[in-house]
Order: C-alpha cells, then sequence, then structure tokens
C-alpha cells in the first residue's frame, strides 16, 4: 500500500513532516507504534481545529502561541493542518532549549512553512518580547513540565488571549508544600489523610494544581472546559483545559481559590495562583 492510500492520514497532511516527527517511517510506513501516534495527534486536533476556526472567521487573522515547544510538535502539525493552505496566521513556538530551536526552524525553512517562527526565549522574556505579536489569540501548553504551565498561563492572561488550551505535565510544587506541612494538617484535620502517603501527596498535589489553576482562569473571566485526552500514553492522566474569555469572572473563584490554599497549608504559595 503507497502511503498516500493509508486511511488514517489526512489528505492534506504533508508526508515529509510525519516522517521528521517519526509519525511515519522512513519508507513512509505506519507502524503500530506510529499509528498510535497519529491517532493522538489527530484527537487532540480535533479540540484545537474548532477553535482556530473560529478565531479566523472573526477577524480572518490568528496568531498562535505554543509555550514549552520542544521539537514543536504540535506548532507544525496545528501549521500543517490548518495554516498552510490559508494566507493569514502565524504560528509561534516558545523554548528555551537552543538546539531544539535551531532543529525547529531548519525544518520549518525546509518546508516553507513561512509562518511558523521558533523562538529562544524563556516564558518571561516572551511576555515583553518584540518578537511577538501584541494581540495573541490562542495559547498552547502541551506538557509543558512542572511550572511551565503556569508560567503560559501568564503568559495568555497578560495577552488576553481569547482561548487558552493546556495538558497539564508534573507539577511539584503544590505536593513539597503538602509535604512540609503533613504533619500539621494531620494533627489537625482527617481530610489530611488523602496525602498521607508519598503516591498520593504526588497524585493529590496534582489534581489541587489543576483545580486552582481553573480557579484562577475563571477569576479573570474564562469559562472552561475540562476533559481527557483519550488513549494518550505520555502520563497517568492527560488532563486538558480549554479556556474561553468571557465577559466576566466567575463571581466567588478568587475567594474559592484563596480558601483553598489557606485551608491546605499552601499560602506559600498564593502568588503562583491567586494574581
Amino acid at each position: 500500500m503507497q502511503v498516500n492510500q493509508i486511511p488514517e492520514i489526512r489528505p492534506q497532511q504533508s508526508l515529509e513532516l510525519l516522517k521528521e516527527l517519526h509519525i511515519l517511517t522512513r519508507d513512509g510506513k505506519l507502524n503500530q507504534d506510529s499509528r498510535r501516534k497519529l491517532k493522538q495527534v489527530y484527537h487532540l486536533y480535533q479540540f484545537i481545529e474548532p477553535l482556530l476556526a473560529e478565531v479566523m472567521a472573526a477577524r480572518n487573522e490568528l496568531a498562535l502561541v505554543d509555550h514549552g515547544a520542544g521539537k514543536s510538535y504540535l506548532g507544525f502539525i496545528l501549521y500543517d493542518l490548518f495554516l498552510k493552505a490559508r494566507e493569514q496566521g502565524q504560528v509561534f513556538g516558545i523554548e528555551t532549549r537552543s538546539e531544539l530551536v535551531g532543529k525547529s526552524r531548519e525544518l520549518a525553512q525546509r518546508l516553507g512553512f513561512a509562518r511558523l517562527s521558533v523562538l529562544n526565549l524563556s516564558v518571561a522574556e516572551s511576555i515583553e518580547s518584540p518578537q511577538l505579536p501584541p494581540r495573541v489569540d490562542i495559547v498552547t501548553a502541551l506538557h509543558a513540565c512542572d511550572t511551565a504551565t503556569d508560567d503560559a498561563i501568564r503568559f495568555a492572561l497578560h495577552k488576553q488571549a481569547q482561548f487558552i488550551v493546556l495538558v497539564p505535565c508534573c507539577q511539584a510544587e503544590v505536593a513539597a508544600v503538602l509535604r512540609r506541612h503533613k504533619s500539621e494538617a494531620l494533627a489537625r484535620t482527617a481530610l489530611a489523610e488523602i496525602w498521607r502517603h508519598p503516591i498520593h501527596t504526588r497524585e493529590f498535589g496534582s489534581q489541587i494544581t489543576n483545580v486552582l489553576r481553573c480557579l484562577l482562569l475563571e477569576s479573570h473571566g474564562y469559562q472552561l472546559t475540562v476533559t481527557e485526552l483519550v488513549g494518550w500514553e505520555h502520563s497517568m492522566k492527560n488532563e486538558l483545559i480549554i479556556a474561553r474569555r468571557g465577559d466576566a469572572p466567575r463571581g466567588n473563584a478568587r475567594e474559592r481559590l484563596a480558601q483553598i490554599l489557606h485551608e491546605l497549608n499552601l499560602d506559600d504559595l498564593r502568588s503562583r495562583f491567586d494574581y
């Protein structure tokens, strides 16, 4: 079977790109592992494509910024499937590792993806960087490790992005603070049993981190959809948070956020989650 006859691959998809992303083998075939990867890619794209289309329909322009871009996997796929056939729209990847930035830039040039830029910046630098447009429509962060997801949220709020798409990764801050105050919490409330054991501390810390992120976004006027990416094997949990900028913040979101921080002895993290 020729590669262009493989039914799983969308007709507009660049086969060279799929090879570079190791979704297709070098001889243009799909094996079991690459077929699973392709299914994951298209599953995520199904969530993001309507957001791209809505922004483009509203203003015939689009600026998407992907934080913690790594090899710019997500940016390349979005550009290839959505923007390549259009005359407008830009994708920006933000990555601190210069060797990955160099490889992504070379690939974008080779594929003729002229409106895909990969910038060697930290999130803090990207907020004020003149290399990025003053208006950003969509911010994504796919498995941005530890606090990088929180940094992407801060960037999106600063830019007043219309949509924010997050697949959070590990985040050790909350678990570390829970661990530090565990004895005090166990003496005060039986609910501390939820995170008494180390594995539960890690898992509960991850859960609370995402709850706090959602409350933060709601306090800034975003309406949320929280679901799961099915079939992804990157981690034990693949939570997908899609935030749409609305007209008004949820009335008690900031109060609830502050209450959770206080009740779990997480006040040390107030500046991370309450601003």
